[in-house]
C-alpha cells in the first residue's frame, strides 16, 4: 500500500521556489548569479512597523490570538477597505492568514466539491492551479495572451462558465505579467459575472499599491455592489509593505464564508504570529509614505527593465501596468541553438541556458501555465538590473 496520499499526484512543486534554490546552488558552487526568480521586494520593511512589532512584544503580546484574527487588527483592515477601496465591511466580515496563500488556500478548501470548476486566467500565479486541485476542484484556464495584455476579455470567460463553474480568481496587478485591469476592463467582466449567479470572484489584491503612472486600481466589489455578497477580497501586507516574512494576509467576505474559513484554520493553524498581527496595525493604519516612494522606484525599474529587454534580440517585452514583473515572449527563440548545442525547444530551455551561460535566474512561463515567455522580478538594485539585462541581451545575440 503506498504510503502517501494520491493527492499528492494532483500538484507540483513550486517552480519560482525550484528555479530560486537552483541559483541558490549555484551561488554556493562559486558561480556569480543574479537572481530575477523572487517575487519580494528588497526594500526593508518601514522603522514605524517593526518599532510596532517590538512594543508588542514589551507590551507582553506574544500569547494565542484568535483564529481570525486579533480585534485591533481586523478593525484596520475595515478602515483600510473602506479608506482605500470604498468598501463596507464590518470586522466580522474580515480574516487574518499566515500569509495572502493560507486565506486563499481555505477558501477553496471550505468551497470546493469535486468536479467544481475554478476558471484561471493563463498566465497565473504558480499556486492556484495546485490550490484548487489539493481541494478537489477542477482549473480551467483561459489563455489571456499578448494581444490581449494578458488580460481576461469579458467573451472568454463568458464561454469558460458552465454549470460547474464555482469560482473566478482575479490577480491584478498580476503575477507573472504585471498586467492590470482599468475601471471599464473590470466592468466588462463584472457584467458578465451578473449573468451568473452561481459564479463567487475571489480577487487576489496583493499588488494593489505596485500601479504606475496615472493608473487607478479598481477591484470587483468596488465596480459592482451587487457582487459584494459572492466576492472575496484578498490582500496582504507583503508586497506594499516590504513584510513577505511576516506572513500577513487577509480578506474580506460574507460572513458565512468567513466563519467557515475561521472553523478550519482553528484545526489548521490557529491565529496568525500575535507579533507580525500587530506590525500589521501599524502598516496599514500608519504613516503611508512608503508606499508611493517604494512605487516611484519600482517604475523606474519597471523602464529600464522593459528597454534593455526590448533591445534583446528575438525579445518582445510589452509595458506592464504594476507590480515587479515583466513577462517577455522569446517566441521568436524558439528552435535557436544555445552556445552549449543545445536546442532551445522551449521556453524551460531558455532559461535553463541562460542561467548555465549568463548566470541569470529566470522563471520559464510555462510554469505560470502561457508560454513561450519567461518572467523576470525587477525587485532589486538598478545596478543589477542593467547588469543583468546586458548579459540577457549577449545571450539572445549568442543563439544560432
Amino acid at each position: 500500500m503506498a504510503f502517501l496520499a494520491d493527492a499528492l499526484n494532483r500538484v507540483k512543486p513550486s517552480a519560482t521556489i525550484a528555479v530560486t534554490q537552483k541559483a541558490r546552488d549555484l551561488k554556493n558552487q562559486g558561480r556569480e548569479i543574479i537572481s530575477l526568480s523572487v517575487g519580494e521586494p528588497d526594500f526593508d520593511t518601514p522603522e514605524n512597523i517593526k518599532e510596532a512589532a517590538i512594543a508588542a512584544i514589551r507590551r507582553g503580546e506574544t500569547k494565542y490570538t484568535p483564529v481570525s484574527g486579533i480585534q485591533p487588527l481586523r478593525e484596520a483592515i475595515v478602515r483600510k477597505f473602506k479608506r482605500e477601496n470604498g468598501l463596507d465591511y464590518k470586522a466580522s466580515q474580515t480574516i487574518v492568514g499566515t500569509g495572502g496563500k493560507q486565506v486563499l488556500y481555505n477558501a477553496f478548501l471550505v468551497t470546493l466539491n469535486p468536479g467544481d470548476e475554478v476558471i484561471i486566467q493563463a498566465p497565473y500565479w504558480v499556486s492556484y492551479p495546485d490550490m484548487v486541485l489539493l481541494c478537489g476542484g477542477t482549473p480551467v484556464f483561459v489563455d489571456c495572451t499578448i494581444e490581449s495584455n494578458f488580460k481576461l476579455r469579458a467573451a472568454d470567460l463568458e464561454r469558460a462558465i458552465t454549470p460547474k463553474t464555482k469560482w473566478l480568481i482575479l490577480n491584478s496587478p498580476s503575477n507573472p505579467s504585471g498586467a492590470a485591469y482599468t475601471r471599464d476592463e473590470l466592468k466588462a467582466i463584472t457584467d458578465v459575472l451578473l449573468k451568473h449567479p452561481h459564479v463567487w470572484v475571489l480577487t487576489d489584491d496583493m499588488y494593489e499599491h505596485l500601479t504606475f503612472g496615472d493608473f487607478v486600481f479598481t477591484t470587483p466589489a468596488q465596480i459592482e455592489p451587487n457582487l459584494m455578497d459572492r466576492t472575496l477580497t484578498m490582500n496582504g501586507v507583503s508586497k506594499a509593505y516590504a513584510m513577505t516574512g511576516w506572513r500577513i494576509g487577509y480578506a474580506a467576505g460574507p460572513e458565512k464564508l468567513i466563519k467557515a474559513m475561521d472553523m478550519v484554520q482553528g484545526q489548521q493553524t490557529s491565529g496568525a504570529c500575535s507579533v507580525a498581527q500587530w506590525a500589521a496595525v501599524e502598516a496599514l493604519d500608519g504613516p503611508q509614505d512608503f508606499i508611493p516612494q517604494s512605487r516611484k522606484v519600482f517604475e523606474g525599474r519597471r523602464d529600464l527593465v522593459v528597454s534593455m529587454l526590448n533591445q534583446a534580440k528575438g525579445l518582445r517585452c510589452p509595458l506592464p501596468e504594476g507590480a515587479f514583473y515583466v513577462y517577455p515572449s522569446c517566441a521568436e527563440l524558439i528552435g535557436k541553438t544555445a552556445p552549449s548545442g543545445k536546442v532551445i525547444a522551449t521556453d524551460e530551455d531558455f532559461v535553463s541556458e541562460l542561467l548555465q551561460a549568463e548566470g541569470v535566474a529566470a522563471v520559464h512561463g510555462s510554469a505560470f501555465g502561457l508560454g513561450p515567455n519567461f518572467r523576470i522580478s525587477y525587485a532589486t538594485s538598478n545596478e543589477l538590473l542593467e547588469k543583468a539585462c546586458a548579459k540577457i541581451q549577449s545571450f539572445c545575440a549568442s543563439l544560432r
